[in-house]
C-alpha cells in the first residue's frame, strides 16, 4: 500500500522567502511539511511553489494524487492580482475539482475565499500581529471536527494586514474575535471540503520572533512598539518561550494561554484536519 501524500502550498515568492530566512526564520512551506510529518510521521510531504514564475505546477490529477493539501501563509495581498497571485487561485481551484482536502493558515484562508468567490480586503483596524486576542468560537464552530479539544475561547499566533470581508456561499463561520470576523471557517466548494484560519496553528515562537524582526520598521511606525529597544524586549520574550513555554513570568507578562503555549494545543486545528479530513478521505479512496 502506498504511503499517504501530503502537498504543501508555499503562498510566498522566492524573494519573499529569502527574507524571512535572513531574519532568522525559514520559509512558511518548511515548517508546515515539518509539522505534518510530526503529525503525520508515515506521510510523503512535498512542496509546490506557484508563486514563483516558472513553477512546474501539478494539474488535476496530481493534485488528486494527494491525500491533503495545506497552503501556508504569504506576505502577498490577494486583492492585487499580479502572476504570483492568479497562479495559485487557478491551482487551488484546480484542486476544488478533485475532493482533495484543503487546509488554509492566514494566507490559505483567503487563497480558498477568493478561489471560491469570496472577497478579501485590507483590513480597515490595521494589522493583527503577535497574538490573536480572545479568538472565540461561534455556534457552527461549537462541535465542529476542528475544534474538537480547543477551548472555546482561545489566543493564537498571527500576523495578517487583510481579513475576509465576505465568506464564499455555502462557507460556515466558526471562530471570530474584535480585530477580524472571520477567524476561521469552513469552506465546500466543488468535491472539495476546505478548512481555513485567519492565524497561524503551525508557528513555533521562534518563527514569530522573525517575523518581528522582518517587521520591525513597520510595527514602531503603526504604534506596536514606542521604539526598537521595546521591540527588541518583546523578541526576546518570544525567543525564549521557545526555549522555556512553562515560564510563568513571561506567560503572564505577555498575556497568553495554554492554547498558544502548549504545542498540542496550539497545532489542535491541523490536527484534527489530518483525522476527520485527509484520513477518511484516503480511506474512501482505497487507499488506507
Amino acid at each position: 500500500m502506498s504511503p499517504p501524500r501530503l502537498l504543501v502550498i508555499e503562498g510566498n515568492t522566492a524573494e519573499a522567502r529569502a527574507r524571512q530566512v535572513s531574519f532568522g526564520g525559514e520559509a512558511a512551506s518548511e515548517g508546515y511539511a515539518r509539522l505534518l510529518r510530526e503529525l503525520f510521521p508515515d506521510a510523503v510531504t512535498d512542496i509546490c511553489y506557484p508563486a514563483d514564475a516558472g513553477a512546474n505546477l501539478p494539474d488535476s490529477g496530481g493534485l488528486e494524487g494527494y491525500d491533503g493539501i495545506a497552503i501556508t501563509g504569504s506576505s502577498l495581498n490577494i486583492y492585487n492580482r499580479d502572476p504570483a497571485i492568479s497562479q495559485q487561485i487557478d491551482l487551488l481551484r484546480t484542486a476544488f475539482a478533485t475532493g482533495t482536502p484543503v487546509f488554509g493558515s492566514c494566507w490559505g484562508l483567503q487563497l480558498i475565499t477568493v478561489a471560491a468567490g469570496g472577497v478579501v480586503r485590507k483590513n480597515p483596524r490595521g494589522r493583527e500581529v503577535g497574538f490573536g486576542r480572545r479568538i472565540r468560537v461561534t455556534q457552527d464552530g461549537a462541535g465542529h471536527p476542528m475544534f474538537d479539544g480547543k477551548p472555546s475561547v482561545f489566543e493564537a499566533m498571527t500576523v495578517h494586514l487583510d481579513e475576509v470581508e465576505t465568506l464564499p456561499e455555502g462557507a460556515r463561520l466558526l471562530a471570530s474575535n474584535d480585530h477580524s470576523v472571520v477567524q476561521a471557517a469552513e469552506v465546500p466548494v466543488g468535491k472539495t471540503m476546505a478548512w481555513g484560519v485567519q492565524y497561524h496553528p503551525e508557528y513555533p515562537f521562534r518563527e514569530m520572533a522573525a517575523i518581528f524582526r522582518r517587521l520591525s520598521p513597520s510595527l514602531v511606525a503603526e504604534g506596536f512598539f514606542q521604539d526598537e529597544d521595546e521591540q527588541a524586549a518583546y523578541i526576546a520574550d518570544l525567543e525564549k518561550l521557545e526555549r522555556e513555554p512553562a515560564n510563568h513570568a513571561l506567560v503572564w507578562r505577555n498575556g497568553v494561554d495554554g492554547a498558544v503555549i502548549s504545542k498540542d494545543l496550539r497545532t489542535r486545528e491541523i490536527r484534527n484536519w489530518v483525522y476527520n479530513q485527509v484520513i477518511p478521505t484516503r480511506t474512501r479512496r482505497g487507499r488506507g
